[in-house]
This record gives structure tokens, C-alpha cells and sequence, in this order.
């Protein structure tokens, strides 16, 4: 996970264990519940960020395209949602309602908000394709936690070097296994020794699962050949 995005999972288990699953850092999904409408019409007067180019970017558009065809189809209007957060998060992903957040007070840029969205919906195809077990088996989320480092372009070089974080050999694994155990540690009250446990013992299998890219795509000429791949690849399983 990039510093400043978290993975809250479903309201209804908050509280238990005196772990309230990372949601201190979205006080909106603390609130009253409301109606969907209710929420649309709020969120997206008060939003400070474009969401309108979402599905412009190549990362998404192959994540949107998976997940279609996984059953779960995504809808702008329905599955993200615009809303200010802690000072520390700049997205999430709640399996309760099934949506994306996006800290609208955190986010300034439009390759700032690419990168959360495409991480998010990491998140979200892993949550569409498998059982993940967000609140009692840490290994889940270690591993798509680990899966949205690496695939989302968090761990990009240029990324990186903003963070003033470079290295030579392994530095991509190393990115990925350190912002996996931050993002556990943000949103889970456990040990960073218990953090660290679960990111190492799924890191080699998590982070050699590409799906739905195929590659770890490191820039957006990546992405777009990913996206190309998957769609080719699509329509020969379509003619077998």
C-alpha cells in the first residue's frame, strides 16, 4: 500500500477485539449511515478532485475490464466515493459497501489520484476474485497489500526517488515488503513483528501473482501493454 492509503474493511465488525479495522482514519464511515442518494448528491458537490478521468488511465481501465468479467462490475457513481479523511490517508477500500474512497483533502494532483485508484482497485479485484478475509487473517491482507505495492506503480523508480528512497539490486522488493507492512500496521492494531511475519511468509507467492496485468507494470507504456495483452488474451480463451 502507498503511505497515505488504507483498506478499511466492513463497519459491521468495528469494535471487536478494541480494533476498529483503520476506520479512525475515514471518520465519514463513522457517520449515520445515509442513502445512497443522499451520499451521491453530498460527495460529489463538496469533492475537490476530478473524478471524472478515472477510467482514462490504463492501470484502471485493465482493472475495470478484469473485474467486469470477474462479475463485479464497477460504476463511478455507486463504487467510489469523495471524502475527507485523516491527515496520513489519501484512499481505501471498504468491503462493506464495496467502495473505493478517495480523501478528497488529501489528494491535489490527477497521477496522485491514478495511483490510489489503481491500488484501491487492487484491493477490490482481490476482494472480487478470492475470499479474503480482512479482519481475522492477516496473511490476506499482507497479501494483496503486497500485490497492490507492486502492481499499482507505488514502487515505481521515479516514485521512489521523490520519496528520496533508491537503491540497486532488490530495491522493487524491498519498496514493495516495507509499504505492505506500513499499510498493516495503519489500519491493524498488531505488532510490527506480527506484521512483519505475515508479509514474509506470503510475500514470494503474492508477489509473483500479476493478475489481472500480468507483468508488473512499472509505467504507463507498461500499463497499456498489459491492458492490450489481457484483451487479446480474452478473445483467443473467446475463440477456444
Amino acid at each position: 500500500m502507498e503511505q497515505g492509503e488504507a483498506a478499511p474493511p466492513a463497519a459491521e465488525e468495528k469494535g471487536e477485539e478494541e480494533d476498529d479495522f483503520g476506520y479512525r482514519l475515514f471518520p465519514d464511515r463513522n457517520k449515520k449511515p445515509q442513502s445512497f442518494l443522499v451520499r451521491s448528491l453530498f460527495t460529489f458537490h463538496n469533492r475537490e478532485i476530478d473524478c471524472s478521468n478515472i477510467f482514462l488511465d490504463p492501470y484502471a481501465q485493465l482493472l475495470l475490464e478484469a473485474m467486469k468479467q470477474s462479475g463485479c462490475t464497477v460504476f463511478s457513481d455507486r463504487h467510489f466515493s469523495c471524502e475527507n479523511c485523516d491527515g496520513c490517508v489519501s484512499g481505501g477500500f471498504d468491503s462493506a459497501t464495496s467502495q473505493i474512497v478517495l480523501c478528497q483533502n488529501n489528494i491535489r494532483q490527477q497521477s496522485h489520484m491514478n495511483r490510489v485508484v489503481t491500488h484501491e482497485l487492487i484491493h477490490a479485484f482481490d476482494h472480487c476474485r478470492a475470499h479474503v478475509d480482512w479482519f481475522k487473517n492477516v496473511k490476506h491482507l499482507a497479501c494483496s497489500e503486497i500485490r497492490a505495492a507492486n502492481l499499482s506503480g507505488d514502487c515505481t523508480l521515479m516514485n521512489e526517488i521523490a520519496r528520496f528512497k533508491f537503491g540497486l539490486k532488490g530495491h522493487h522488493q524491498t519498496c514493495v515488503r516495507d509499504r505492505a507492512i506500513r499499510s498493516i500496521l495503519a489500519v491493524r492494531k498488531v505488532s510490527k513483528e506480527t506484521a512483519e511475519k505475515a508479509v514474509d511468509e506470503v510475500f514470494d507467492a503474492c508477489f509473483n501473482d500479476l493478475e489481472p496485468f500480468g507483468r508488473i507494470p512499472h509505467s504507463k507504456t507498461d500499463a497499456k501493454r498489459a491492458y492490450k495483452d489481457f484483451q487479446n488474451r480474452d478473445r483467443y480463451n473467446a475463440n477456444l
